[in-house]
């Protein structure tokens, strides 16, 4: 009796398990598959996201460091002017405490006559003079060369870009300092 129902219960068997391979095999193609496809785009995405991120973040950082270099820049020339208007104006007042002194010791002198001293020493105004061409030139290279400084600095805190020619201190004369 085992016999004549065990034909029946192994046929019984054989279909169970070919129905489970067909669900396990449709589940790993119609489910596991195209999920697991979906969570590799779902990956690649995020990746693509993140250095995108990372990429804009760097372009921000270095704008950010390009325009602190150029305040910097636009500083140390502004500092450059300033110290050269102010080297000048000090120079302009020596020379009119100078002229002065020669113009008091001149009128001191009981031989000389007021219109005589002023034509022997004249008084050059305190304010935006004219200085003589030396004490000019020497102010001028040094404040180039402070200029060029600045343009190294800059240039250096950039990564060393494109070289711009800038006034160099050789061709401007001797340095007052």
């Amino acid at each position: 009796m085992l016999f004549r129902h065990s034909n029946a219960v192994l046929k019984l068997s054989l279909a169970l398990a070919a129905l489970l391979a067909g669900g396990g095999i449709g589940f790993y193609y119609g489910i596991f598959l195209p999920s697991q496809e979906v969570r590799r785009q779902a990956r690649e995405l995020a990746d693509k996201e993140a250095a995108a991120a990372a990429a804009s973040s760097a372009l921000a950082e270095q704008a950010r460091r390009q325009q602190a270099a150029q305040a910097e820049y636009e500083d140390c020339v502004n500092f450059a002017e300033l110290s050269y208007k102010q080297r000048w104006a000090q120079s302009c007042q020596n020379l009119h405490d100078a002229d002065q002194s020669a113009y008091e010791d001149c009128a001191d002198d009981v031989f000389s006559t007021e219109a005589g001293c002023r034509a022997k020493h004249p008084i050059r105004p305190e304010h935006d003079c004219a200085l003589p061409a030396q004490v000019a030139q020497g102010l001028t290279g040094a404040r180039d060369q402070r200029k060029a400084e600045c343009l190294g600095r800059l240039q250096a805190l950039q990564g060393g870009g494109a070289r711009q020619a800038a006034p160099s201190a050789e061709g401007t004369g001797a340095l007052l300092e």
